[in-house]
C-alpha cells in the first residue's frame, strides 16, 4: 500500500508562490502516475495536473494552465507542484495521489487509488 504525505502548503498573498511537495512511501513510485487535486469548501475535488512515470507526459486544468508545474524525482519518491502567480480561488486542500497506470495521463479522481490526506493552500487578495 502507497502512502502519500503532501507539504508546503501555507497562507501567501496573490501574485506570490508556493511550493507542494508529496512524498510517497510503501510501495515502487515509478509504477504509478501521480496527480494533484483541489477542493476549496463547498466545492467537488477537482482536477489540477498530472504526470506519468517517466515525465514525458503532464496535463494541466485550464485553470493553472502557465502558472502551475508538475514535476516527480523517481529517485526521492517525490511529487512536486510549483505554483506561480496565485490568485484567491486558488485557496483550497490540495491533495497528492496516484494512480496504477505508470504511462497514462488521468485526469479524474476515480481514476486514482491512493490520496495523502490534503495540505490547505490560503491565497489571500
Amino acid at each position: 500500500q502507497v502512502q502519500l504525505v503532501e507539504s508546503g502548503g501555507g497562507l501567501v498573498q496573490a501574485g506570490g508562490s508556493l511550493r507542494l511537495s508529496c512524498a510517497a512511501s510503501g510501495g515502487t513510485f515509478s509504477r504509478y502516475g501521480m496527480g494533484w487535486f483541489r477542493q476549496a469548501p463547498g466545492k467537488e475535488r477537482e482536477f489540477v495536473a498530472c504526470i506519468n512515470w517517466i515525465s514525458t507526459s503532464t496535463s494541466y486544468a485550464d485553470s493553472v494552465k502557465g502558472r502551475f508545474a508538475i514535476s516527480r524525482d523517481n529517485a526521492k519518491n517525490t511529487v512536486t507542484l510549483q505554483m506561480n502567480s496565485l490568485k484567491p480561488e486558488d485557496t483550497a486542500v490540495y491533495y497528492c495521489a496516484s494512480h496504477p497506470s505508470p504511462l497514462r495521463i488521468a485526469t479524474t479522481a476515480n481514476e486514482y487509488t491512493y490520496w495523502g490526506q490534503g495540505t490547505q493552500v490560503t491565497v489571500s487578495s
